[in-house]
């Protein structure tokens, strides 16, 4: 016969700060759960509050746990451990920052936060000898933080690109499998409760390009926010496009890129950029679909590495911040710490101007002799080189599709802008990059 845990150690008391789909998530695993933390932490794992905004609504626990007063319950001597999965910038700030300061380990899910203030939080927790844990941020309950933390700590990554919005790329693999226009699958992810009722964040990139700024602040030992990210939403993605990268044996997909790249001189450098790009049918990522999210991480000696899940949802997110609360609960009973902030490379950032991609340029144009020609000495007047080029429709609805090779962000701006200027060009339909192609 076997005894279970025993009851004689001190608890690892935590405090849960916000009720939303996530909150409540977590709250439910540690009160179903509790037997099972208990043998896996080494000690009683025990809630011992919950803030929340209004304590009259009836949340399906003791009202006992319920307060309207995150500082005070932060505060508790007998508060361990907060998990903060309010959201938003103030006042979650300052409450992570009070537990970090007295020496109370943080798990947090706040992408947005994290993305401006990993420094100010990261030395708080070093300063106080604390955990701060943050899997929840990126991707739901895709475990790639800790891969980049810890199983690639002795690795070199070299890209990391990924899908990492459920609300995008469910409007883009709707319109790929439909043929639908941008606003409909939008209205669409709203009925479904895919999109929020204010969706800016999700389809304008924010979200994305926040949690850029977390994978390449790992990947890369580099302190890097969410103003360094270039941005592109999709909102500009047509029905139009999407048929042309089907032409291509592409789809479209809303990437968050973070790569080393090398300046003219030598140099190592960063690329951290967000944006709609065409895919061939045959990468990875061009087959994750739906509310999905992946990331693809390429390291020197490991290779090519890939995780998929889910991106979002109550339970999904959960898993990965319970995932972190054993971690912190552990390093509590056993006296370690977790990893802290590695920023020993301070890599530059470079400007989105200087970054080589590939492109395909849609122009409407004049259906006569000597236009082709015309377009093309444009590119080459530019310096940027055409891969291939085709001629679709005929009389007003002609279009000519051109695919480059790489070129500089800043060389193929002047193109399309001088472009604009032709006669012959009625229109510059959209330019869209395109990831994950040979040369």
């Amino acid at each position: 016969m076997t005894s279970g845990p025993s009851d004689t150690v001190r608890p690892i008391g935590v405090a849960v700060l916000g009720m939303g789909n996530v909150g409540t998530e977590v709250v439910r695993i540690l009160r179903d759960h509790a037997v099972d933390l208990h043998s896996r932490v080494g000690a009683p794992v025990v809630l011992r509050g919950i803030a929340v905004r209004n304590v009259e609504i009836d949340r399906g626990v003791p009202a006992e746990l319920l307060t309207a007063d995150a500082e005070a319950l932060v505060a508790r001597d007998d508060v361990d451990i907060v998990v903060e999965v309010i959201g938003g910038i103030d006042p979650p700030r300052e409450l992570i920052l009070a537990a970090l300061n007295a020496s109370k380990s943080v798990v947090t899910a706040n992408k947005a936060l994290l993305a401006d203030y990993t420094g100010e939080l990261a030395e708080a927790a070093e300063r106080n000898r604390a955990d701060l844990y943050f899997e929840a941020a990126v991707a739901g309950a895709i475990p790639v933080v800790r891969p980049l933390m810890q199983s690639l700590a002795g690795d070199q990554v070299d890209r990391v690109v990924g899908i990492v919005n459920g609300t995008t790329n469910f409007i883009l693999s709707a319109m790929d499998d439909t043929g639908a226009d941008y606003a409909d699958m939008l209205g669409e992810a709203t009925r479904l409760g895919y999109a929020e009722a204010d969706p800016t964040a999700d389809v304008q990139g924010y979200d994305a390009a926040a949690k850029a700024a977390i994978l390449a602040s790992l990947a890369f030992h580099t302190r890097v926010t969410a103003a360094d990210v270039y941005r592109e939403g999709i909102s500009k993605v047509t029905a139009d496009d999407l048929a042309t990268a089907r032409a291509l044996q592409c789809t479209v997909k809303l990437l968050a890129i973070c790569e080393r790249v090398v300046d003219p001189e030598g140099k190592e450098r960063i690329s951290v950029r967000v944006y709609p790009a065409l895919v061939p049918r045959e990468h990875p990522l061009a087959s994750v679909n739906g509310a999905f999210n992946a990331v693809v991480v390429e390291a020197a000696n490991a290779g090519r590495l890939m995780f998929y899940g889910q991106g979002a949802g109550g339970a999904p997110t959960a898993s990965a911040v319970m995932g972190d609360l054993v971690m912190a609960a552990r390093n509590k009973f056993y006296g370690g710490r977790g990893p802290g902030e590695s920023t020993y490379a301070k890599l530059p950032i470079a400007p989105m101007g200087d970054t080589p991609t590939r492109y395909l340029v849609n122009l409407h144009v004049e259906d006569r002799s000597g236009v082709l020609s015309r377009v093309a000495a444009e590119f080459a007047a530019h310096e940027v080189s055409i891969s291939t080029v085709r001629q679709e429709g005929a009389g007003e609805g002609a279009r000519l599709i051109v695919v480059t090779h790489l070129a500089k962000e800043s060389a193929l701006a002047e193109t399309v802008a001088a472009l604009a200027e032709i006669e012959d060009v009625i229109a510059v339909n959209s330019v869209l990059r395109m990831e994950g192609t040979e040369e």
